[in-house]
């Protein structure tokens, strides 16, 4: 019998290059399911499906937080949310290499993995300014807004990263850099690279840069070093 891949998590900040990452993954066989495929905040879609999505917030929703008021730690799931995640996994394919992407997984991470314990991982990570930036135009957050959210998602990832070693990709590289790496990364993750290489990826999908904002707060750019530290 043909082995198939674990599923994968693609882990990420909101903003942070994880929908690039989810649709090139995508790109080279990785099964999504029903996910969207364009947004007016992402111009090829955000590539989640809403039915994880919407059980993540509902987990959140039921411990009193949101996306953009994070907990801190993980939170513990109900007996019904932990159900419906069994739910959710029966509905993807065991004959195929399959992966779902929504930020919210950072903070809900270990159950995923209780569910899961062939989960693997892979991150994207963005300079905070970017992503900061990103924010202020979608969400109308402020600087300190968008910096302190950068900052509660990724102390999760580094979190995670400290006790389970995944690949992290940065959005920030450039584009051949940036290409360079995904062909690096799809052996790791038991993906093969198209006849036609990689097209999903496109520069443009990159609207803000971090070169005219503001000096990164201290502990925001320590941490973004940090991440960058475990990065392909």
């Amino acid at each position: 019998m043909q082995q198939v891949a674990a599923p994968i998590a693609i882990l990420g900040m909101h903003r942070s290059g994880t929908s690039c990452l989810a649709g090139s993954l995508e790109e080279a066989g990785l099964y999504l399911g029903d996910v969207n495929t364009k947004a007016p905040a992402n111009a090829r879609g955000n590539r989640e499906n809403r039915d994880i999505m919407d059980l993540h917030d509902a987990v959140l929703a039921e411990c009193g937080y949101r996306w953009d008021e994070p907990p801190s730690e993980q939170v513990g799931w109900s007996a019904k949310h932990f159900e419906r995640l069994g739910t959710l996994v029966s509905e993807y394919p065991t004959t195929r290499p399959w992966g779902f992407k929504d930020p919210r997984t950072l903070l809900l991470l270990d159950s995923w993995l209780e569910a899961l314990p062939n989960l693997r991982l892979v991150a994207s990570v963005r300079h905070p300014a970017s992503v900061a930036a990103s924010l202020r135009r979608r969400n109308k957050f402020s600087w300190e807004q968008g910096y302190s959210l950068w900052l509660d998602y990724n102390r999760h990832l580094l979190r995670w990263l400290e006790h389970i070693d995944f690949p992290v990709i940065s959005f920030d590289l450039t584009p051949a850099q940036y290409k360079s790496a995904l062909v690096n990364l799809l052996p790791q993750l038991g993906l093969t690279l198209p006849s036609g290489g990689i097209r999903f990826f496109s520069d443009n999908l990159r609207n803000d840069l971090p070169a005219d904002y503001p000096d990164l707060p201290i502990s925001v750019a320590e941490l973004y070093e940090q991440i960058l530290s475990y990065s392909i």
